[in-house]
């Protein structure tokens, strides 16, 4: 029998017994023919047949493998895949007669072996109760392998893609179905994870042999992957299976790329990029400067990018500047966090987005993403816009909030030394006072004035007036507790995604945030009491400022937060500001609260930024340990890290 024959039954035959008649091993291929058109669909059963816009067939649940109604439609599910495989197979035989005989010879073995694994499913399938063609079939396999052009396309998308991915899904359900006490399934699948591994095998060696030879494995790979095509689906939704690819023949550096690769699988990724120096990069702006980070918010920039993995979802997009090792991937992996897709700044090429989410909209991230901003969807909220005014993203903002609520008496703008001048003295009447730049960010470029200290603040304030153009003068606190209100804006409303407590030093810079279910929990019984029986908390933060927020920002989308502090009065009673900032972008406290959400289930959290230098090599080995179940993890490398490690701490 010629291989040619024996293919032309798998793919054209419109009845199962044909398509699945074992053909003999030894066929010869001395008549390979011309190579054929490919066709809309392959031959199949009316109540199997797949056409040119296939019919969704979802996976089974796999919550209920103990009843044999459910593995049985799983069976059909998997043996559809099956089927299709052998028909590709037959089409790649059909398709490209003059491939290498050894090549072609390695796919007609693997085309019987597919057969054999459809066969061994429908007896499956039928203990289960369930028959072939009574549930939709999925033409998704043919819809992306068969218009391909050469083998080595074959290679890439069938072998090294679908199949690859194989190696991950029959090991890990072969064992759950095991657990369950279903021994017959559990048989079938470990054949298949078996023969699967020779596939992948085969795949590997003529795509080494075809590929640019300068090339590694891995980047040759990525290469060839086209859209909808992506490294990620070369990977099963189950636990990666290392091991496998290394029977299969992938070297040690393909399998450590591939197991920390991510891309979106089928929802439109949004793109997030972090930007923390967006009030420096403004102020530099306001100057007609362009702004140069210095050593300390450059490295804040690079060393805590990895902040991103709290909001981003695993489909979703994170461009860095200076992406983290393997290893730090890998650890993060084992921690419990699902990866996004991370990518270079400047390499989003031209594909579909669904939203832009950078962590503020200053000057820096408009520029950088404007030449996407035709990618993104128009039915999603997150566009490209231009950089926010200038105000949005300076002390201003929170002080015209406080004018909105009422409150406007506690902190005065002034643009001139005279003016802030004028303001300290009349505040210095009543104790210390504090005057903030308007672009300054945690606790930089604050000044406590004491009486007799007016020519200091002189001298300060023409200094930083000329960086800032403004400035915030305030009376000074004696701090008792400052914490933080989370809110997510659109168009219609606002919404309090939660609120947590920060941890900042004598001088307000930020060391910390603390979430918790109950954020009540967190503070002290007096302070709690206070803010929930007489300040009345709630009502102003679930009521009053989201009333207010869209007047304040008129057009805004996406994050904000609001700082707010309780203080000690000289006669030892508690007061509190509900305003002390208003951060139009993205902050620590919204990191700590998504964090939180995915730990586990209940559980309390710190985020902390701490200086790498003050980190002992003990600390860093305890880290290691760490989940997010229990323990502390280190979001960023700290091979790469230049001052900064950020650490979550599971509580």
């Amino acid at each position: 029998m010629q291989m040619r024959e024996a293919a032309e039954r798998v793919l054209m035959a419109e009845t199962l017994e044909e398509k699945l008649w074992l053909p003999p091993a030894d066929a010869s291929d001395d008549a390979p023919g011309r190579g054929i058109v490919t066709p809309v669909g392959p031959g199949r059963p009316v109540e199997l047949r797949i056409v040119e816009k296939g019919v969704r067939a979802d996976f089974p649940g796999v919550n209920r493998l103990d009843e044999e109604r459910e593995r049985g439609k799983m069976m059909h599910f998997l043996a559809n895949h099956e089927l299709l495989a052998a028909e590709l197979m037959a089409l790649v035989l059909l398709k490209f007669p003059d491939a290498p005989k050894e090549y072609r010879a390695g796919v007609y073995e693997a085309m019987r072996e597919e057969q054999m694994h459809t066969l061994m499913y429908l007896r499956r399938m039928k203990e289960c109760g369930v028959s072939f063609g009574e549930l939709p079939v999925n033409d998704y396999f043919w819809r992306l392998i068969a218009p391909m052009k050469t083998p080595l396309e074959f290679v890439t998308r069938l072998n090294l893609t679908f199949e690859q991915a194989n190696l991950d899904f029959s090991k890990h359900y072969a064992a759950l179905f095991r657990q369950v006490g279903d021994g017959a399934t559990a048989g079938v699948l470990e054949k298949i994870y078996l023969d699967e591994i020779g596939h992948v095998g085969h795949g590997v060696k003529w795509f080494r042999r075809w590929k640019d030879q300068g090339e590694t494995d891995w980047k040759a790979f990525q290469k060839s992957m086209v859209f909808p095509f992506s490294a990620a689906k070369a990977k099963g939704l189950a636990p990666f299976n290392a091991e496998g690819r290394k029977l299969a023949g992938f070297d040690d550096d393909f399998i450590r790329e591939l197991e920390v690769c991510e891309q979106s699988r089928g929802r439109t990724p949004v793109v997030h990029w972090f930007n923390p120096n967006a009030e420096l990069q403004v102020a530099a702006g306001r100057r007609g400067e362009k702004f140069f980070p210095k050593k300390m918010s450059a490295s804040m920039e690079e060393d805590c990018e990895m902040v991103m993995l709290a909001w981003c979802r695993q489909d979703d997009i994170t461009l860095m500047r200076k992406p983290p090792s393997n290893e730090h991937l890998a650890y993060l992996k084992r921690a419990g966090f699902r990866l996004p897709e991370i990518v270079a700044m400047g390499a989003l090429n031209e594909r579909k987005l669904g939203g832009m989410r950078p962590w503020a909209w200053s000057p820096d991230a408009a520029e950088l993403l404007r030449g996407n901003a035709g990618q993104v969807s128009p039915a999603v909220p997150w566009q490209w816009r231009e950089a926010m005014p200038a105000e949005w993203l300076s002390k201003e903002i929170g002080v015209h909030l406080l004018e909105r609520l009422g409150v406007a008496e506690r902190a005065v703008v002034c643009g001139t030394v005279e003016a802030a001048m004028a303001a300290i003295s009349s505040m210095l009447e009543s104790g210390r006072v504090l005057v903030k730049g308007a672009f300054g960010c945690a606790g930089r470029d604050h000044l406590r004035v004491d009486a007799g200290e007016e020519t200091q603040a002189c001298e300060w304030l023409t200094r930083v007036l000329a960086d800032h153009g403004c400035v915030v003068v305030e009376r000074w606190r004696e701090r008792v507790a400052d914490f933080s209100v989370l809110y997510e804006m659109n168009e219609c409303k606002v919404d309090l995604v939660g609120m947590t407590v920060m941890e900042n030093d004598e001088r307000g810079r930020f060391l910390g945030s603390r979430v918790a279910p109950k954020w009540g929990s967190l503070l002290d019984p007096e302070v709690a009491a206070f803010l929930y029986r007489e300040a009345h908390v709630m009502d102003w933060y679930q009521e009053k400022i989201p009333a207010v927020l869209s007047g304040v920002l008129p057009g805004y989308v996406g994050p904000l937060g609001v700082d707010a502090m309780v203080f000690r009065e000289v006669d030892g009673t508690l007061g509190w500001s509900p305003v002390v900032e208003l951060n139009v972008r993205m902050t620590m406290g919204r990191v700590a609260l998504e964090l939180m959400g995915k730990s586990r289930p209940g559980s309390a959290g710190r985020l902390r930024i701490l200086r790498k230098g003050r980190v002992s090599g003990e600390e860093l080995m305890g880290f290691q340990q760490g989940s997010l179940t229990e323990g502390k993890v280190l979001l960023n490398d700290p091979q790469q890290a230049r001052e900064f490690l950020v650490v979550w701490e599971v509580e």
